[in-house]
């Protein structure tokens, strides 16, 4: 599933390809065709991230509301439309630039009221400028690990997989530990941390998390191979050496989701 940095990247996209322009919409699919009739030709005021939520703002205070899930994908691109391939639930088309959404989640027209009551589930977002206050004392007085807790989209929203097992080593915690065990100053350097890695991923498209000293030049070995992509310590290498200490990486699972970690540096 694509975490917040990769939704707020696209928002960026949508609003360079299509901000302020009239835009038509349809379904080649059809599953969206109603909500498509409605927004197709009136002008595209914004687009916006929230979490893992995309919200493409039309005039009219309506809102088409994405949620891409595991499979889904929205390809921009700044080229007249072309033929359609594959099954489009939606697609966006201006004068010169047009995308493609296909397998969501979620796809469908909303007002205010129901934008903000999405908004009210999800926690403080890292790449909003949210207060994180909420989601800090939150995680300050619970008794469930911290690594389940910084994948509650309720608690903090954006992070996935790879930003929680990240996050948690360069802060050197084990996944397993209990939030309410974790002093407020850690916690507050984890937040902070994670602005600066998903900004760098905004800006780049991938997720890198590895400190200059530990960079593959740095460090003399071959770059990282991986279909997600971004050079890291501990996300998807089970097996192999930690970058730091040599140690295994060590892999389990929490709360349904695979869980990475080093078993020496994170305590």
């Amino acid at each position: 599933m694509p975490e917040g940095h990769t939704i707020h990247r696209l928002a960026g996209e949508l609003c360079r390809a299509f901000g302020g322009r009239v835009v038509g919409v349809s379904s080649p699919q059809g599953r969206f065709a109603a909500g498509a009739a409605v927004v197709t030709g009136v002008r595209l005021v914004r687009a916006e991230a929230h979490g893992k939520h995309l919200f493409i703002g039309f005039a009219g205070r309506r809102w088409v509301h994405v949620h891409l899930g595991l499979y889904g994908k929205f390809d921009v691109a700044a080229v007249p439309a072309g033929p359609v391939w594959g099954a489009v639930r939606m697609r966006l088309v201006a004068d010169s630039a047009h995308a493609d959404l296909r397998g969501p989640t979620r796809c469908e027209v909303v007002g205010d009221p129901e934008k903000d009551a999405v908004a009210a589930r999800l926690g403080p977002d890292p790449l909003r400028g949210d207060d994180p206050g909420r989601a800090l004392e939150r995680i300050g007085r619970s008794r469930a690990p911290i690594g389940v807790l910084l994948m509650d989209q309720s608690v903090v929203a954006g992070v996935g997989n790879v930003y929680r097992a990240e996050s948690l080593f360069r802060a050197g915690l084990d996944p397993a530990r209990p939030g309410a065990s974790v002093p407020g100053s850690v916690l507050r350097s984890i937040w902070a941390d994670l602005v600066g890695l998903m900004e760098r991923g905004v800006e780049t498209g991938r997720i890198d998390t590895v400190r200059p000293e530990h960079e593959p030049e740095a460090m003399g070995r071959p770059p990282r191979v991986d279909d997600h992509g971004g050079e890291v310590y501990v996300y998807r290498r089970t097996g192999q050496p930690c970058l730091v200490c040599g140690t295994p990486v060590a892999a389990g699972r929490a709360a349904a989701r695979n869980l990475f970690w080093c078993p020496n540096c994170q305590h």
